[in-house]
């Protein structure tokens, strides 16, 4: 995991208005949100078994994650990288990976060590750049 340092951590929104920005933008509120937190994630590379995400968490200052009024506070952002098991699996859900890919497959590694960090942290710094900048109207200083 690389934690990255950008003007995104600390600034505050409406959850809502910020999740359909950030749907414009393929940014996906992340699978394991709770009431009081989430994050939103955007692949920003693939291979074959391998994706490298950019990880916005957030805190909920207000509400509910899933009220659209909820206000929200960013954290720092991450690169995480997540290698998948490319392959055939001998089980109940054998019909799901005669293609050698089972969407249901937890990852090999969900946070696999990051080679070339200096292009990954930039390449985050950018995307978290433009996120502002797409943002700015929906997104305050706190």
């Amino acid at each position: 995991m690389l934690k990255l340092q950008t003007e995104l951590e600390g600034k505050t929104a409406r959850f809502g208005d910020i999740r359909d920005k950030m749907n414009e933008l393929g940014y996906d509120l992340g699978g394991n949100w709770e009431y009081d937190a989430g994050s939103f994630d955007h692949t920003l590379w693939n291979s074959k078994n391998e994706t490298i995400y950019i990880r916005l968490p957030f805190r909920v200052l207000d509400g509910m994650l899933d009220e659209y009024d909820a206000f929200i506070s960013f954290q720092s952002p991450f690169i995480i990288k997540h290698v998948i098991n490319i392959g055939l699996e001998k089980d109940e859900h054998s019909l799901l990976t005669a293609s050698g890919w089972n969407q249901f497959q937890d990852p090999v590694s969900s946070d696999a060590p990051i080679n070339q960090k200096n292009k990954w942290e930039e390449a985050g710094e950018q995307a978290v750049s433009r996120l502002i900048q797409h943002l700015e109207k929906g997104l305050s200083a706190s």
